[in-house]
């Protein structure tokens, strides 16, 4: 998926590549044997394409579809690695390919995704974007179990996320953005009747982000605001919880939908899926999702 995205004379054109990984496997694609080689240790702002060399795996840990507890860790090692580089101005954006949350962990890494490990490393808040054709949708809480969603919603965590929502997103609509807020409970909680978050929280967010020039609307209930996606009346809504902003991202433009975390002081982008270990090293991995990616991270350092 990387190398055909990276092989694209219209992702090229855009960027200057340098991809952090496994030695031995990145020699398997004849694409990065003619790139310029370096290590963690060695590399320096990139004029050419160049491979970053961060693990040399035995054969056992590097067979696409079948992970081991090294390939684990070597996910791991990956993206540190990029994010170094990034603090040390050695490249200008990040664009994560998938790993696998569940590998890295039983590798004994606790890890719950690429923006909480960005967040910790650069020492930001900072706020998960889905950015899609059709909407954008932005997330108050990103990987947490369900159960305590409620807990960690707080007036203060989201008027902070709302400005910076706004505030991120002024250079790509070029204004200050319309946002709709969505409702933690159903039916955006039919006046506390279905729950107490909507009256406690969400709502006086809202009014105090709106005192601070924050242009937000809501509580707005999810299943009837995407029956909009046509007319969609806001530039970026805001999620409470995971799933309630993702699912209608990706059923709505899977393969072009781009993760983008907003917070950071570089552009960080990923596609929207997973590692898909059913089909690795199958040649069947669509590299739309990868493409949109590069060519978004290079966009944001334009803008």
């Amino acid at each position: 998926m990387t190398a055909a995205a990276l092989a694209l004379p219209r992702v090229r054109r855009a960027l200057v590549p340098v991809v952090f990984g496994d030695g031995p496997a990145l020699e398997r694609f004849a694409l990065f044997g003619t790139w310029e080689r370096a290590t963690p240790a060695t590399l320096s702002r990139p004029t050419r394409p160049t491979v970053c060399v961060v693990t040399e795996l035995a054969e056992k840990d590097r067979r696409p579809g079948h992970p081991t507890r090294r390939g684990g860790q070597a996910q791991y090692a990956y993206v540190q690695a990029a994010i170094a580089a990034a603090r040390a101005g050695q490249v200008d954006a990040l664009c994560t390919a998938p790993v696998s949350k569940e590998q890295i962990s039983r590798a004994g890494i606790p890890f719950m995704g690429h923006t909480e490990v960005l967040a910790d490393a650069f020492g930001r808040e900072v706020l998960m974007l889905m950015d899609g054709p059709r909407v954008r949708v932005a997330l108050a809480t990103n990987h947490v179990p369900l159960v305590e969603v409620s807990r960690l919603l707080t007036v203060e965590r989201l008027v902070a996320q709302l400005q910076l929502l706004s505030r991120s997103l002024v250079p790509v609509v070029g204004h200050a953005p319309r946002i709709g807020v969505l409702s933690f409970n159903p039916h955006a909680g039919e006046g506390g009747l279905l729950g107490r978050e909507e009256v406690e929280v969400i709502t006086p967010a809202i009014r105090r982000a709106r005192r601070l020039r924050v242009d937000a609307h809501g509580p707005l209930a999810a299943d009837g605001l995407f029956a909009r996606v046509n007319d969609f009346p806001y530039d970026v809504v805001l999620a409470m919880y995971h799933d309630q902003g993702l699912i209608p991202a990706k059923a709505l433009d899977f393969e072009r939908t781009v993760n983008v975390t907003l917070g950071l002081p570089v552009p960080r982008t990923s596609p929207d899926h997973g590692t898909a270990y059913d089909i690795a090293g199958k040649g069947q991995a669509s590299s739309v999702p990868m493409v949109e990616a590069l060519l978004k991270a290079a966009q944001l350092c334009a803008r």
